[in-house]
């Protein structure tokens, strides 16, 4: 028989994995404050720079589904470690790069990295929680949503007093040994954690999908589709919110709130990561209790004004800083429901590489960040975003009317039979 884990055992394996995201929070939301440091010194020009965050993502979020199949099989220990090293190794090559093509070497070494820590303490959490996706997700997206928030103004001191080079050299070490240290704590579950059905009122699926199935569903590419409309806007926030104060002339003017003063874009930064890290294991509870699409269509039509706010009144610099916040608050909840959405559609067995196919979305809309620097050159930040607005708003739609009823179909079907042709698989499918 096999050994059951104790019940405060999923408890540490969730906390030993929001830890490990908060150490490479930085390699995404911190890069932002060295665009423009970088720019300085080389004149490289910011579209050329910003394109080293489309590679970073793009390596993070498409090799998640290769290192997902060595977590499914070998467990999420060496596969952290190995994600540690890289990205110590990445911000290394960072403080020391000389050329645009050492930059787009480190960023994908940096996306490899971060992808193996990412996809594997997510994956980890749908395992340890499959009766409560929403919320364990969320909680592990929280450590990389704010896991910047503590460290967004040393580095902003460090690249001010001894230069962005020392910032990338030392912060990078320190994180990856850090992750290092703690995949050594990571494991599966022993046995299969058991769905406790009756106490979550969502529909969820009765049979585990390998992922040769989950890709020849058409409802898994309804949730890849909205997933790039949602995160192409929050990718191009992130990597350009620096930019965008500069541009907006609010960058350096005294905010102060809370009993604090600090510049707007430092504020902003700190604050973004805060509510980003706490709407993500907020909104995925919500989902939890109320349903993934309904939030969906909540977050996504909140993102949506908050970039109307910005729009519009965004030259001040406490409009700048809370229509941000409110922006972030509600963007980072993608990284707790579409896993758990997952989750609930596919299953569990395979819910660390089905998730990690998912979240390659990511890295397709990655490629839109150079194209907002592109834009806003030409066209002014309104351009832009009135292109995120557009997003949120049809993604929001999508999600209620076209999702929604499709995924009902879908999971109300069953199992197809075992000698089903395909063709029969994806009639039954789109039924």
């Amino acid at each position: 028989m096999e050994r059951q884990d104790p019940p405060a055992a999923k408890w540490r394996q969730l906390a030993f994995g929001v830890l490990c995201m908060a150490m490479i929070a930085n390699l995404q939301y911190g890069w932002t404050l060295f665009v423009d440091p970088i720019d300085a010194k080389f004149h490289w020009g910011r579209a050329a720079i910003q394109f080293a965050f489309t590679i970073f993502v793009a390596t993070e979020t498409w090799l998640v589904p290769v290192e997902a199949w060595f977590v499914d099989r070998y467990g999420p220990r060496i596969v952290v470690c190995f994600g540690g090293v890289m990205i110590a190794l990445a911000w290394l090559i960072n403080s020391q790069a000389s050329s645009l093509w050492m930059l787009y070497g480190a960023a994908a070494v940096g996306g490899i990295g971060a992808g193996s820590v990412y996809g594997t303490c997510v994956g980890n959490a749908l395992k340890w929680f499959p009766h409560r996706r929403g919320l364990a997700a969320g909680a592990t997206a929280a450590g990389f949503g704010a896991g910047a928030a503590v460290t967004v103004v040393p580095i902003a001191k460090m690249i001010a007093s001894s230069g962005y080079q020392d910032a990338f050299l030392y912060f990078g070490l320190g994180q990856g040994a850090i992750v290092v240290l703690l995949s050594f704590l990571l494991r599966k579950p022993s046995v299969a954690v058991p769905m406790q059905r009756k106490s979550l009122r969502l529909p969820q699926t009765k049979v585990d999908r390998t992922p040769r199935e989950v890709v020849r569903t058409p409802v898994f590419w309804v949730m890849y589709v909205i997933f790039v409309m949602v995160a192409s806007g929050g990718l191009m926030a992130a990597a350009q919110i620096a930019p965008i104060a500069h541009d907006f002339k609010v960058a350096d003017v005294p905010v102060s709130l809370f009993g604090l003063q600090m510049a707007a874009l430092t504020f902003a930064i700190s604050l973004d990561r805060i509510f980003d890290g706490f709407g993500r294991p907020f909104f995925g509870f919500v989902s939890d209790t109320i349903g993934r699409e309904n939030t969906m269509f909540i977050a996504f039509s909140t993102a949506a004004a908050a970039i109307v706010l910005l729009l519009s009144y965004g030259t001040d610099p406490l409009v700048f800083v809370f229509s941000t916040a409110i922006y972030f608050g509600v963007f980072g909840e993608i990284y707790s429901l579409f896993p758990a959405t997952c989750g609930d559609t596919f299953g569990s067995t395979f819910a660390t590489t089905n998730a990690g196919l998912l979240y390659t979305a990511k890295g397709t809309a990655s490629f839109l960040v150079p194209v907002a620097s592109v834009i806003s050159a030409a066209y002014g930040w309104s351009a832009v975003f009135s292109i995120i607005i557009g997003l949120n708003v049809a993604a929001a739609a999508l999600a209620m009317f076209v999702l929604r009823p499709m995924r009902a179909r879908y999971l109300a079907q069953g199992p197809v039979p075992a000698g089903a042709s395909e063709p029969a698989r994806l009639v039954r499918t789109m039924v």
